[in-house]
């Protein structure tokens, strides 16, 4: 029984979970926060031999990532979650952009490594900080197969006419100005979970994932294969999210820009990324549920918050089912999309036209389940999201490669 490592690593963030394969059991899992400030957190969830559930926590300064795998790493054994370091056979790394240059999840080496640094420019919070993390980890662990999973490798499979941008052609050509997306993992996860449970191939199928959390977006699945997705260049197109803009007129930048001061173009930015969305509108909460209590005391700025973000997804379903030309399935996972039924119903009402229907009853639940009704036009699906088990999975497949 081998355990493998499945890492998501931020600029100043480290998740972790450590899967026993191919059983699929997760036997630990936790994060490291705040690396390179003041007051780290680094916290291990674990069963421990008497099958009881534990917590361990520790604040101290974690001056860097390097520093951070090694604490995490000295503390699983002395927790007894791992006996010694040769347990771990196998380490996932999640990337965020892959650009156009991984397809697909790959072994690690050191061109891939480098790679991952040039495309930083498309994920500056997350690249670099992902590259790092997995050198440590090659010298921390260099008897485990190290694996790249890239968020954007399943939305490659996207026509040009789906991922180009209506821009002068030399800016794709000499800069790779396109629609890369992102979620890739999740996305894939649910749409292959998806076609179990309704016990069709999944290349029969047509499919709209909604990835609906504090970051969304939807995906055109159709064949198996991302056909179309919502995010684009960066994380920041597409949906109304939790603080990020969504889909807006670029026209609108230099003149907010004008009218408030604004000098730099990156303050810009992250106007967009970290002070919009639901909150930016709400002036409440980038929580969905913070919003939800505030709309329902009769706060109008909660309302339209939700009331945009709901027709955002609409707008993007009814997209997807034109451009497939039809739908078989459609997924929610996700915070929101899993845990709030609120959601949708609501959404899946305004496809009431074409058969959708929604079973109240069966709408109830935050698992797995169908919550269409048996009569429904189109089986919709809640599905929790497991994109620590999609990356332990392609890591047992490339051991086999090597």
């Amino acid at each position: 029984m081998s355990k493998t490592m499945a890492i998501n690593a931020g600029s100043s963030s480290l998740k972790f979970q450590i899967i026993e394969m191919p059983e699929e059991t997760v036997v630990s899992k936790g994060l490291v926060e705040r690396i390179g400030l003041n007051d780290s957190k680094l916290e291990i969830k674990y069963t421990d031999a008497n099958g009881e559930e534990q917590k361990f926590q520790l604040t101290e300064d974690i001056a860097d990532h390097g520093r951070a795998v090694d604490l995490l790493l000295t503390n699983l054994l002395d927790l007894g979650v791992i006996a010694d370091f040769e347990e771990i056979t196998g380490v996932g790394h999640r990337v965020v952009a892959g650009g156009e240059l991984f397809k697909e999840s790959c072994l690690v080496d050191e061109q891939v490594i480098k790679n991952i640094e040039e495309l930083g420019d498309f994920a500056p919070l997350h690249n670099p900080a992902e590259a790092v993390v997995i050198r440590v980890f090659q010298e921390k662990l260099p008897h485990a197969t190290m694996v790249t999973v890239f968020d954007t490798s399943f939305h490659t499979s996207m026509p040009a006419e789906n991922y180009m941008y209506s821009i002068p052609y030399e800016y794709y050509e000499n800069y790779s100005v396109r629609k890369y997306g992102a979620h890739g993992t999740s996305h894939q996860f649910v749409a292959n979970r998806a076609a179990e449970i309704v016990g069709k191939p999944i290349e029969d199928l047509k499919i709209i994932t909604c990835h609906l959390g504090n970051g969304a977006s939807i995906t055109a699945v159709d064949g198996g294969k991302s056909i179309d997705t919502s995010m684009g260049f960066t994380p920041l197109a597409g949906l109304t999210m939790g603080t990020r803009v969504g889909d807006i007129d670029a026209s609108a930048i230099p003149f907010i820009m004008e009218k408030e001061g604004i000098e730099t173009i990156q303050e810009m930015v992250n106007i967009f990324n970290k002070k919009s969305g639901l909150l930016g509108i709400s002036g409440v909460s980038s929580d969905m549920r913070d919003v939800e209590e505030a709309a329902e005391a009769g706060n109008e700025r909660a309302q339209l918050a939700l009331d945009i973000f709901f027709n955002r997804i609409i707008k993007y379903i009814g997209q997807y089912i034109a451009l497939m030309n039809g739908v078989d399935v459609i997924v929610f996972t996700a915070g929101i999309g899993e845990n709030s039924k609120e959601t949708r119903e609501i959404t899946m009402r305004n496809f009431g036209y074409m058969g959708v229907k929604i079973d109240e009853e069966r709408n109830n639940t935050r698992k797995e389940a169908i919550v269409s009704s048996d009569d429904s036009t189109v089986t919709v699906i809640n599905i929790p999201t497991n994109e620590e088990i999609a990356i332990a999975r392609d890591v047992e497949r490339l051991k086999k490669t090597k």
